[in-house]
């Protein structure tokens, strides 16, 4: 008999702000904080450190990700729910859909970021464009020689599909 999901935790939720406001306030990042929680529990915490690592994807939630990946020893978070402390920008929203979480609650919205000067909106706005429109220029070149890898992955008998 499966039991009904659980309602989302205002602990766990707290969790992620308190880890945004301590370590903007520490230096480390952008007010963004994470936490992913398996059985009730939480298996790691992830906090915005771009700044403090020269590192653009050190958002809260990839690192929390990948900081719960390796607790949990494997690339996906199957049963996990992750708690953000806002709505996740692109880049994060696609490392959830790999992650494949069971489910994702945020705090501030999209919106609440772009008010602050976390404007990820160009970016949604690109997506949605031909490559040649784009403004980071795109072009497609040695896809013959690059399909190699493509090929042989295809025929491995052993991969680990994901």
């Amino acid at each position: 008999m499966n039991s009904a999901p659980q309602p989302p935790s205002p602990e766990f939720m707290r969790e992620a702000i308190e880890l945004s406001l301590t370590n903007m306030q520490a230096g480390r990042g952008g007010p963004f904080g994470a936490v992913v929680v398996k059985d009730g529990q939480i298996i790691a915490r992830g906090f915005n450190q771009v700044t403090s690592t020269n590192d653009p994807t050190c958002h809260a939630e990839v690192d929390a990700i990948r900081k719960a990946c390796q607790a949990l020893g494997t690339f996906q978070l199957a049963g996990c729910d992750l708690y953000t402390s806002c709505e996740p920008c692109p880049m994060c929203l696609g490392a959830i859909y790999w992650a494949r979480p069971a489910r994702v609650f945020y705090a501030n919205t999209k919106a609440d970021a772009a008010a602050i000067g976390f404007d990820d909106q160009f970016i949604y706005d690109e997506i949605d464009k031909p490559l040649a429109e784009r403004q980071l220029p795109m072009q497609q070149f040695l896809r013959e020689e690059a399909l190699v890898s493509f090929q042989a992955w295809a025929a491995r008998e052993n991969r680990i599909d994901y």
